[in-house]
């Protein structure tokens, strides 16, 4: 295996050509995100494909839409699916979320969302202008992200996505405002000793007080990744399915 793959139990993720590489942030959503088990899920910012990977291999009879505006991680990104056993219910475009959502959804309304979403926005950047546009905020505010959502989920249609703690609140908000209701989040913290550091995050569009009264208490958890030095049972047991 050379260090541009990364080998998973039923795919290959290639990612050279991608400015945000194969990490634990993607890994996790991937294992823990919750959608229908049928119809679209639009995964917004796809890179290398690794979210439409996992998604398709967890969820047996749903389609998955990548969409990216780095030119580049397109095409890395349809390389993977074709290599994976997943082709068929995969397809990437070359596209902002904003256009996505201005050209009416021409891939059929997706059922759900899920995005690793670029969170950075001090002025000093990572010193890499392709990796700088793939982190930045700049690229997909926060705002931007759940309008779309607000535009393109059905009713009770869901966002998630992985955020670092200190800009969850604000996250959290902005999303209340567009009927977008939290329904599930997972603190994830590095080791015992140290807070977390990064939000997994589910939002369901509540459009009506009745679609905002049939939702279920939120499901708060915790996740530590290592205990003694070792990944955690708790993480081992999220990822088995894809971890060598």
């Amino acid at each position: 295996m050379s260090s541009a793959d990364f080998t998973f139990r039923q795919f290959v993720v290639r990612h050279d050509r991608c400015a945000m590489k194969v990490g634990t942030d993607g890994v996790l959503l991937g294992a823990w995100a919750h959608v229908p088990d049928r119809g679209t899920v639009l995964d917004v910012g796809t890179g290398c494909g690794l979210l439409c990977l996992m998604l398709a291999q967890r969820y047996a009879h749903i389609r998955l839409v990548g969409i990216d505006i780095d030119a580049d991680a397109v095409v890395q990104a349809r390389d993977n699916a074709a290599a994976s056993p997943f082709a068929s219910r995969i397809t990437v475009s070359h596209t902002s979320l904003q256009d996505y959502a201005l050209q009416g959804r021409h891939d059929g309304q997706p059922c759900a969302m899920v995005c690793n979403p670029p969170f950075f926005t001090e002025k000093l950047l990572p010193p890499d202008a392709r990796r700088s546009v793939a982190r930045h905020a700049d690229t997909l505010p926060f705002d931007e992200l759940l309008d779309a959502a607000e535009t393109l989920l059905p009713p009770l249609g869901t966002l998630s996505v992985v955020l670092p703690t200190n800009a969850y609140n604000d996250f959290r908000r902005m999303a209340v405002v567009r009927h977008l209701m939290l329904t599930r989040e997972c603190f994830v913290q590095t080791t015992p000793s140290k807070a977390p550091k990064r939000v997994l995050a589910a939002f369901a569009h509540c459009p009506t007080m009745a679609e905002r009264a049939s939702l279920p208490a939120t499901e708060a958890t915790h996740l530590c990744l290592t205990e003694n030095g070792s990944r955690s049972d708790a993480y081992r047991n999220l990822t088995q399915e894809f971890y060598l």
